[in-house]
């Protein structure tokens, strides 16, 4: 008997405690989460940092998709981004000691964890309310910011999914 694939999360129900018009944000990142986890398991540890054709490696687009969470999430607070957060975006992609498929999961979970836990408490009343991105502090709104850490992490997990493909090939 074959084994029946798992619905999208979008398919799931809600997300525990998410108010309703963050579902989505939630849905998104959760998914985005799975499906890494999922290629991660096609993988070998030295094929993390591979960079077929000089194309971000899958370590890249892991840690690329933790970051920007956070930095949006950051954001969103009205908060700007410490040194550690800028230390961090500096280092995506780069082999250090000690990053692994396993040191990138847990990363991931936690980034996904701190995510889902600031959703839950995101007042939706000030969704439309104006926050400003990055250094020049280009003005956006709360909504537009959630928005754009969920599309954003799965536009690098198509990539993360093309490198990963061409490794396969």
């Amino acid at each position: 008997m074959e084994k029946q694939a798992k619905p999208e999360v979008w398919m799931r129900g809600p997300i525990a405690n998410i108010p309703s018009l963050l579902q989505p944000v939630a849905h998104a990142l959760l998914q985005v989460e799975e499906d890494i986890q999922a290629v991660l398991q096609s993988v070998s540890e030295q094929q993390i940092w591979e960079r077929p054709r000089e194309i971000a490696s899958i370590a890249f687009h892991v840690q690329h998709i933790v970051g920007v969470v956070d930095r949006m999430f950051t954001y969103a607070r009205g908060s700007a981004l410490s040194e550690a957060q800028f230390a961090y975006l500096k280092n995506e992609g780069k082999q250090t000691g000690g990053i692994d498929k396993d040191h990138l999961l847990r990363e991931l979970r936690e980034g996904m964890e701190r995510a889902l836990a600031e959703l839950r408490s995101t007042d939706i009343q000030q969704l439309g309310e104006t926050r400003y991105l990055g250094r020049q502090q280009i003005p956006t709104t709360l909504i537009g910011l959630l928005f754009h850490a969920a599309e954003h992490s799965q536009r690098h997990f198509g990539q993360l999914l093309v490198t990963e493909k061409w490794l396969n090939a």
